[in-house]
C-alpha cells in the first residue's frame, strides 16, 4: 500500500521527507533512454487523414470545402516610413495616398456645401419641400451614386416621391447600386417601411433629423445616427446620409466621430492605418488624425474608404475635383512627407 507523508504527497515523491528518511526519491520524469521506441502504428507515424491534409492545405490560401478564401491585403513596399499619427503604415507611398484621399473627401464636402452637383443640388434647394429633400437624400445614400460620367442616372430613374402614408421603395427595375449602396430589391420594401415608421414616430423626417434644437451639430449627428439603425442599411449609408444632409445645409449636422465598428471597409481601413483595434482608441486616434490634417472628421470616412479600395470613388462630384490644398499641405507636414 502506498505511503503518504505529512505533506500529503506520496512518500517517494516528497523532496523533504525522502531526505529526512534517507529514501531514494522517484524521478519526476522518466529518462529518455528508458522510453520505449514508438511502433509503426503510433499516431505520429500514421498517414495524415484527409481532414488533417485539408487543414494543412488551407494555409496556402486556397478555397476549402467551406468556401472560405484567404485574401492577401495589397500593401506598398516597406520603405522605413514611420509616423505616430498612422502607426500602421510603413510606406511613404501609402501615407501620401491616404493624405490625398482625405484631401479629396474634404474637397467633396466643400463642393456639396457651395456648388452641389446633380441630385445633390435638389437636396440643397431650400425652396423645395424639406420632406421630399430628406427622402431624396436617403435614396442617394441607400443606392449610392455610381462611378463614371453619369453618377445619378440610375437614381434619377428609380427614385420615388415622399408620401408619409405609404412610402414606395425605388423602382427595382431601374435601380442600380453604387459602390457604397446597400439597396436590395428583395428587401427594399421592408427598408422603406422601416424608414417611414422611423420618421412617423417623430412626426416627420424634419423632426426626426432635427431633434432637440439645443443639440450641437455633433450631438445631433450622433443621436440621429444611433436612431437610424434600420434593416437594409449599414454604417456607410447612415454616415453618408448625415454627411449629405449636413454638407448641403438641410440640417445642422457635423460628425464628431466615425462610428466605427464591424467589418465595414472604413473600419477595416482605420484599423490598418491607425494600428489598433480597440473601438474607443480607434475613434480617439481618428479624431487626432483629422485635427492634424486640418480636415473635418467626416472627411476620414470617404478618405479611408478610397484608401482601402485603392481606387477613388468620387461620391457624385466630378472625379477631377481639385484636392483641398489646405488639408493636403497640413497632412503632408504632419506626416513628414515631401
Amino acid at each position: 500500500m502506498p505511503s503518504f507523508c505529512r505533506h500529503n504527497r506520496l512518500l517517494q515523491n516528497c523532496p523533504i521527507c525522502t531526505k529526512e528518511q534517507n529514501i531514494a526519491m522517484r524521478p519526476a520524469v522518466t529518462r529518455f533512454a528508458e522510453v520505449q521506441p514508438r511502433s509503426a502504428t503510433t499516431p505520429s507515424s500514421r498517414p495524415a487523414s484527409p481532414a488533417r491534409r485539408a487543414r494543412a492545405g488551407g494555409t496556402r490560401g486556397r478555397t476549402g470545402a467551406g468556401g472560405m478564401t484567404v485574401r492577401r491585403l495589397a500593401r506598398d513596399q516597406d520603405d522605413g516610413f514611420q509616423s505616430g499619427l498612422i502607426p500602421g503604415l510603413k510606406s511613404a507611398a501609402e501615407a501620401r495616398r491616404l493624405a490625398d484621399e482625405v484631401a479629396f473627401a474634404s474637397a467633396r464636402c466643400h463642393r456639396l456645401r457651395t456648388d452641389p452637383p446633380g441630385l445633390y443640388a435638389t437636396v440643397a434647394d431650400g425652396g423645395a419641400d424639406i420632406e421630399q429633400r430628406s427622402w431624396l437624400a436617403f435614396q442617394l445614400a441607400w443606392l449610392s451614386p455610381l462611378d463614371g460620367d453619369d453618377p445619378f442616372g440610375a437614381i434619377a430613374a428609380a427614385r420615388t416621391s415622399w408620401d408619409a402614408d405609404a412610402v414606395a421603395a425605388p423602382d427595382p427595375e431601374r435601380a442600380v447600386t453604387g459602390p457604397r449602396g446597400t439597396y436590395d430589391s428583395a428587401a427594399a420594401a421592408r427598408t422603406a417601411e422601416a424608414y417611414r415608421a422611423w420618421a412617423a414616430r417623430a412626426g416627420s423626417q424634419a423632426a426626426a433629423f432635427g431633434g432637440d434644437p439645443s443639440w450641437t451639430p455633433e450631438r445631433r449627428f450622433d443621436r440621429v445616427y444611433e436612431r437610424l439603425a434600420l434593416p437594409g442599411i449599414d454604417r456607410a449609408v447612415r454616415f453618408d446620409l448625415l454627411v449629405t444632409l449636413g454638407c448641403t445645409g438641410v440640417y445642422e449636422l457635423g460628425a464628431g466621430s466615425l462610428h466605427l465598428g464591424g467589418s465595414d471597409p472604413v473600419t477595416l481601413a482605420a484599423k490598418r492605418v491607425l494600428g489598433i483595434g480597440d473601438p474607443l482608441l480607434l475613434e480617439r486616434r481618428a479624431v487626432e488624425l483629422a485635427s492634424a490634417f486640418s480636415a473635418p472628421v467626416q472627411a476620414l470616412d470617404l478618405g479611408f474608404f478610397n484608401w482601402e479600395r485603392r481606387e477613388r470613388f468620387a461620391g457624385g462630384v466630378p472625379a477631377d475635383t481639385e484636392l483641398d490644398e489646405t488639408v493636403r499641405t497640413a497632412a503632408y507636414a504632419a506626416l513628414g512627407l515631401q
